[in-house]
């Protein structure tokens, strides 16, 4: 194995660089995997959300276990391995009460040095708390799902869905089609996708929507109600980063139902709302950042039985050296899902 490697590097919105990196070295309790594909996120085009730069891209990558440090067992020289680039840790005050993604330690816990690069080195704690084999049934590119829709089956948990419930969710980018895909498995009836690209519409039709609403050229308010036998959804998620959406969201939220935030807004940003309407409405709002250890077991029993369309998310492969116009996409956000890049070239092409 030769020192260095490459990865791409973000430095800014518009300049992704393609650079030489040391291959990272493991130290006790530690993996090193060689990166078979990572996707991206559209969280990576949230400029405020970098806490450092420059950084390797991605966090959302499949490896393969190239090297053991001392003392590892359960894992050896071969294994393909899906591992959280955040993990938690048990015995603290937050992940006591349940909200292991709001524990500080979490955010300081990351794949060095980050997914889309040719080789990652993962931590010994990263391996006791969410470190999965794949089996066979699992794609590369289908494990490249995880970590994000795991964070979709995160925000359903909290959703308060009632079997037979409608569910509208507000944007149908990645994110969006996930929440859309998997909200029969929490229960719901109708499930309606709102969305002003009619090629997003179509996307969310086939992952599941029952009913479509492009609040361009209709009132989003008045079809939902034509739809839903005159009430409104009874949860309604949004996805959409932009308080114009939440607040579409609220307005089709019918009495006693429950909002979630899929989505952050940007900070600062104000979003308020009518107190005497909050109150008599009785909606729930809810949210969650991010996923845990237990949202990750979840998701991929339900990819290997099957349950998820995870495959047909993929829209988009580039190689490694062709990072900077997969992330001009990916910031574009127009024709394409999930955006996969393969560090050591895309499968049955030649590897650059």
């Amino acid at each position: 194995m030769n020192a260095m490697m490459r990865a791409a590097v973000y430095h800014a919105l518009d300049d992704i660089r393609l650079e030489d990196r040391p291959v990272p070295e493991i130290g006790p309790g530690e993996v090193l995997l060689k990166t078979l594909a990572c996707g991206l996120c559209g969280g990576e085009t949230m400029a405020w959300y970098k806490k450092a730069q420059p950084k390797v891209l991605g966090h959302e990558p499949v490896g393969e276990v190239v090297k053991v440090g001392e003392g590892v067992t359960d894992y050896r020289p071969g294994d393909r391995l899906f591992v959280n680039h955040h993990v938690g840790r048990v015995n603290s005050h937050w992940s006591l009460r349940g909200h292991f993604t709001r524990d500080p330690f979490y955010s300081t816990m990351k794949l060095d040095p980050g997914g889309v690069c040719e080789y990652y080195r993962v931590t010994a704690q990263h391996l006791a708390m969410d470190a999965h084999k794949l089996p066979d049934s699992i794609s590369n590119e289908a494990a490249t799902t995880i970590e994000p829709w795991s964070c979709v089956l995160s925000g359903l948990k909290v959703c308060n869905i009632q079997p037979g419930d409608t569910v509208a969710v507000v944007g149908a980018g990645f994110m969006g089609q996930g929440f859309v895909h998997m909200a029969p498995l929490f229960g719901a009836g109708k499930v309606v996708s709102l969305d002003f690209s009619e090629w997003r519409l179509e996307k969310a039709r086939f992952f599941g929507a029952t009913h479509t609403i492009n609040p361009k050229t209709a009132d989003a308010v008045a079809e939902m109600r034509a739809l839903n036998n005159g009430r409104l959804a009874d949860t309604v998620i949004v996805i959409a980063p932009f308080p114009s959406a939440w607040e579409q969201a609220m307005a089709l939220v019918e009495p006693g139902g429950c909002l979630h935030l899929g989505a952050p807004l940007p900070p600062g940003t104000d979003w308020v709302q009518d107190g005497h309407k909050a109150y008599f409405d009785q909606i729930t709002v809810t949210s969650r950042y991010s996923s845990d250890h237990r949202d990750t077991y979840s998701y991929i029993r339900l990819l290997e039985a099957g349950r998820i369309k995870a495959d047909d998310a993929i829209s988009h492969r580039f190689g490694i050296e062709d990072s900077a116009e997969a992330f001009r996409m990916l910031v574009e956000a127009e024709k394409s899902l999930k955006i996969v890049v393969y560090p050591h070239g895309i499968p049955g092409k030649e590897a650059a």
